[in-house]
């Protein structure tokens, strides 16, 4: 690390505020993400959703970053153009994708406006609604996973030999804020002549994350200015070349985590997408209340994540932490499948497992990959993570409805409630199996010596 000597990184100040910058980006990404959650029964009122259908404009955020390899594309092209080019490049497809899935919603598209008549052409067994809104994830979806990469390498590149675990951890607590806020905002927003309204709010926040990222630009500008350039802090063979990720799927450790990423967050995430409705419908709390409740868990973990993250900066144990997370998220799940045990505690109980395995997680990828490659290897786990949060969401609203004959929008607006235990039974599946990968990481790792029961600041080399 001589040559980075003597730079803005060196200085906390700058590191700090370096991290708030893009967190907002981030912050505001998970706002719009989880925007419509708390709105499931609304959007089933105004635009006649089924639950499979609200699944389906859920899970077509992964769609690109899944079917399209999107975010391992969008790490490729980081690692080879850089943060500027690439950040920007895809903030925008976040602000496009986010304008269309509002413009869906809004009465004027649905009462015959510009593209209705060509989206109602096609597929006619789905409304245009749902397809322009679908459309819209999609494209938020291909920019938004990307972004998180990119904003994952400008944490490496500020705090690598520093706070990273930290860094990653308040900055996933930043992001968690977006979430929280969205399941306490967006119910309270909908107005009577003007429901869209919450919708069109986390737009407005994506263009104001977008602006951050503009001003964090300046900075990542001058920074590697004073590294001289990019291509003078490695060698030539230490530069990216695709033959890398192929290195990236013969490394036990990476396989492993990755495996973990998508099934503990394919257990989380979707059931967020749900967990308002859940709430509403097996506890009979009120949507507000219900969203609230469902705020819990990001809200958790803004405390949690920076707690643990400074833990695995000053005592490690990266892997055994990962243990502890999955296996509470199988335990916490179960509960809510099998008992009507207070749902405000259990929401708590989950934030901390939701704290444990990211605030690990994340910073231990910069152990197992080497930083040349570690876009790349952020864009895979996303790609592979997306997954779940393109099919569970989908999976998830189609066990709703077979196993609620009948308990359609106008039974549930007279009063019906819906039965979760079979949906809620399958993110317990999920966490098993990421309980079983966790398992099988720190197994890997007492052979593989990328150290992730050490502190972040150790120095281990990684040939991953």
């Amino acid at each position: 690390m001589e040559k980075l000597k003597a730079t803005l990184r060196d200085s906390a100040r700058m590191r700090w505020s370096m991290m708030l910058l893009v967190s907002f980006l981030m912050a505001a990404n998970y706002y719009f993400y989880d925007a419509l959650s708390p709105l499931k029964s609304i959007l089933q009122e105004h635009l006649h959703f089924s639950s499979q259908d609200y699944g389906i404009v859920a899970g077509f955020y992964a769609f690109p970053n899944t079917f399209l390899l999107m975010a391992i594309l969008g790490g490729i092209i980081l690692d080879k153009m850089g943060i500027r080019p690439t950040g920007l490049l895809f903030a925008v497809f976040m602000l496009i994708g986010a304008f269309f899935t509002a413009y869906g919603a809004t009465e004027y598209f649905n009462n015959g406006g510009l593209g209705y008549a060509f989206l109602n052409s096609f597929w006619t067994g789905y409304s245009p609604g749902l397809k322009m809104m679908a459309l819209g994830m999609l494209i938020f979806g291909l920019g938004a996973e990307t972004s998180i990469v990119v904003i994952s390498k400008i944490l490496v590149k500020w705090f690598k030999g520093y706070e990273i675990a930290l860094a990653f951890a308040i900055n996933l607590g930043i992001a968690r804020i977006g979430t929280a806020l969205a399941f306490n905002l967006s119910p309270r927003l909908v107005m009577p002549d003007f429901w869209t309204f919450p919708i069109w709010f986390a737009v407005m926040l994506l263009l104001i994350g977008f602006l951050s990222f503009l001003i964090y630009t300046m900075f990542d500008v001058k920074i590697d200015r004073q590294f001289q350039s990019q291509a003078s802090l490695m060698d030539a063979e230490e530069k990216f070349k695709l033959s890398d990720l192929g290195k990236l799927f013969t490394n036990r450790s990476f396989i492993f985590i990755t495996l973990l990423c998508v099934t503990f967050y394919a257990a989380v995430f979707p059931f967020l997408k749900y967990a308002p409705d859940f709430f509403y419908h097996k506890f009979g709390i009120s949507r507000a209340a219900s969203g609230d409740i469902a705020s819990l868990l990001p809200y958790g973990t803004v405390l949690f994540t920076p707690l643990f993250g400074w833990f695995v900066d000053k005592k490690g144990r990266s892997a055994t932490l990962m243990i502890y997370g999955s296996l509470m998220l199988v335990m916490v799940h179960l509960l809510f499948a099998l008992t009507t045990f207070n749902p405000y505690v259990l929401m708590v109980l989950l934030g901390i497992a939701f704290s444990l395995v990211p605030a690990a997680m994340w910073p231990s990828v910069a152990k197992i990959v080497p930083e040349h490659r570690i876009g790349t290897a952020y864009g895979t786990m996303f790609s592979v993570q997306n997954l779940g949060l393109f099919a569970i969401p989908i999976l998830a609203g189609y066990i709703l409805d077979v196993t609620n004959p009948g308990v359609n929008s106008e039974a549930i607006e007279a009063g019906a409630n819906l039965v979760y235990t079979p949906t809620m039974l399958m993110f317990v599946g999920f966490g098993i199996i990421g309980f079983i990968f966790a398992l099988l990481l720190k197994w890997d790792d007492k052979t593989s010596g990328y150290g992730l029961e050490l502190p972040s600041n150790t120095h281990v080399d990684s040939e991953g």
